[in-house]
């Protein structure tokens, strides 16, 4: 029995020290866990490493009329100088974009965010299966502004566009964004046409007067503008950045392609723009030509540009009212015209060549230029003895619309409408002694801003019914605080001081001069097209 006991006894000694450890190793365990931040920021030194920042705003974020007393003209000594060829911000994240580059692949990426549906596009309002889109501009904010906020009512509207079943934003923008496997860009929560206009001392995407395309009654530089104080401003949006247009990569995505502008003279002046801005960028300026044939751009007309490197073509095509005018002869003297508000003009027959179209219309569509809406307008055999022109401008897009949705396949071409450019007649109209010769600087204060126009509430109406993907290019605010750019008196030169004076009388505050704010239109026509991705604008 000795030898049991033994056991007893070896067994109780081991079971005493392995409580003994135990409560030594969970005494050391405590302390650990007890230890104070110090000691455990020595014991891990990676702890530290992680951390939220939050976000500041470089300077050229901040709003350029922060106090309601600042007076329009006043610069902002925060608003950096940007590069040609930067991305659009001071942003230190911001990537180069060499104008020599045409993939998309390098283009700056930063701070972009939100989703786009790639069944639609950018800015769209497809009638996809009965789904309604809400326009802030439109249907939810229909309110009257003038009732809300007095007779300064300004465009600083919130210009987000949702999908109503999904709450999904199809705003125009970017905001750290992403590339999806097609190659189009992704995640935007930005609405593009909602921002300010900042100072840049860069040089414009063509100097000026070395266009020779461009015509008389936009070049301000040829016809002796004394400031060229217009040129140093670029549209910055308010939440996003976006990458400078590039020439080199807008024209090899149009490789092989035809790009037609369709509307009145301010889509001539948008896409005379264009053609300077791709012109620049090709080196050898013989292989870029008119293949139209037409020497006179005022004439009516389809005017037709080749870019022989890259056998594209951007072309345009004069369509004041997109409907058809009819003209016929009453008597020797007299021509009876009439609009007709239900045919498409002539020009049709020109938009299904085109990969992409950028229609307008609008500043044809005044009491003056319409008969006064007497006896003018005309549906099948019904002539309207009085038709006020909002109306019948909503009339005549919803037959653009029909056309558009029955004759054009959206998966070859891409459709594009461009908004309202606001004008800036001061004391008049341009037919009534309407000036703006003497304005050198944007507008500030937002408070001087226009009413949102009347008649892009009615395209909106329209855009969300349509079967079509569309690209709305809302620029009538960014349009509206740039009283200064207008050609105003120096659409010609002057022989004498008489002639100058005399000018002062009949001056354009409704067309842009070249370079200026077009060229601005073109670089957010370039992102949307990217925002899209169908066809060559993917990767």
């Amino acid at each position: 029995m000795d030898w049991r006991k033994k056991l007893s006894a070896f067994s109780e000694r081991s079971l005493a020290s392995g409580i003994t450890l135990g409560a030594v190793v969970s005494l050391l365990l405590i302390l650990l866990l007890s230890a104070t931040s110090s000691s455990y920021s020595s014991l891990f030194p990676w702890s530290n490493t992680l951390s939220f920042q939050n976000y500041s705003p470089s300077p050229v974020e901040l709003e350029l009329d922060k106090s309601s007393s600042r007076s329009p003209g006043q610069n902002d000594a925060n608003f950096s100088v940007v590069q040609p060829g930067n991305l659009h911000s001071n942003n230190s994240l911001a990537n180069h974009l060499s104008n020599a580059t045409s993939t998309i692949e390098k283009l700056p990426l930063d701070r972009i965010g939100g989703e786009l549906n790639p069944s639609m596009g950018n800015l769209t309002f497809p009638n996809n299966s009965g789904k309604e889109f809400l326009n802030a501009n439109s249907t939810k904010e229909n309110t009257s502004l003038e009732k809300t906020h007095g007779s300064n009512v300004s465009l600083d509207k919130e210009r987000t566009f949702v999908q109503k079943d999904q709450e999904k934003h199809l705003s125009s923008s970017y905001n750290n964004t992403k590339t999806k496997e097609d190659g189009s860009l992704q995640n935007l929560h930005c609405d593009i046409f909602d921002g300010k206009w900042v100072r840049d001392e860069s040089d414009p995407f063509y100097p000026p007067g070395s266009c020779p395309y461009i015509d008389d009654d936009f070049n301000c530089f040829k016809n002796g503008r004394p400031e060229h104080d217009f040129l140093k401003w670029r549209w910055q949006p308010n939440q996003c950045n976006i990458p400078r247009l590039n020439a080199t990569d807008f024209l090899e995505r149009l490789r092989g392609k035809r790009l037609l502008f369709v509307g009145d003279s301010l889509n001539r002046n948008m896409w005379e723009s264009l053609v300077c801005i791709l012109r620049h960028a090709v080196q050898d300026k013989t292989r870029v030509f008119e293949a139209s044939g037409k020497k006179r751009f005022k004439t009516s007309g389809y005017y037709s540009f080749r870019f022989k490197d890259y056998k594209c073509y951007v072309d345009f095509v004069r369509s004041t009212f997109l409907v058809k005018e009819v003209v016929s002869q009453k008597s020797d003297r007299v021509e009876d015209e009439k609009l007709r508000l239900d045919i498409l003009d002539d020009a049709a027959v020109a938009y299904r060549k085109a990969d992409v179209i950028v229609f307008n219309t609008g500043h044809w569509w005044t009491h003056e230029k319409t008969s006064e809406g007497i006896n003018y307008y005309q549906e099948g055999d019904h002539v309207y003895p009085v038709l006020k022109v909002l109306k019948a401008y909503e009339k005549a897009l919803r037959t653009w619309a029909r056309w558009i949705d029955a004759n054009v396949n959206p998966k070859k071409t891409q459709v594009v409408f461009r908004g309202y450019s606001l004008t800036h007649f001061r004391g008049g109209q341009w037919n009534s002694g309407g000036q703006c010769h003497k304005e050198t600087k944007p507008i500030f204060n937002k408070s001087f801003l226009s009413h949102y126009p009347s008649k892009n509430r009615a395209l909106e109406q329209v855009l969300r019914q349509m079967k079509t993907p569309v690209i709305y290019l809302n620029i009538s605010r960014l349009t509206d605080y740039r009283k200064d750019a207008h050609p105003s008196i120096y659409r010609k030169r002057y022989n004498t001081p008489e002639e100058h004076i005399a000018a002062e009388k009949t001056q354009d505050c409704s067309h842009w001069c070249l370079p200026g704010v077009p060229d601005s239109w073109n670089e957010l026509l370039y992102v949307s097209l990217l925002l899209a991705g169908k066809g060559s604008w993917r990767n």
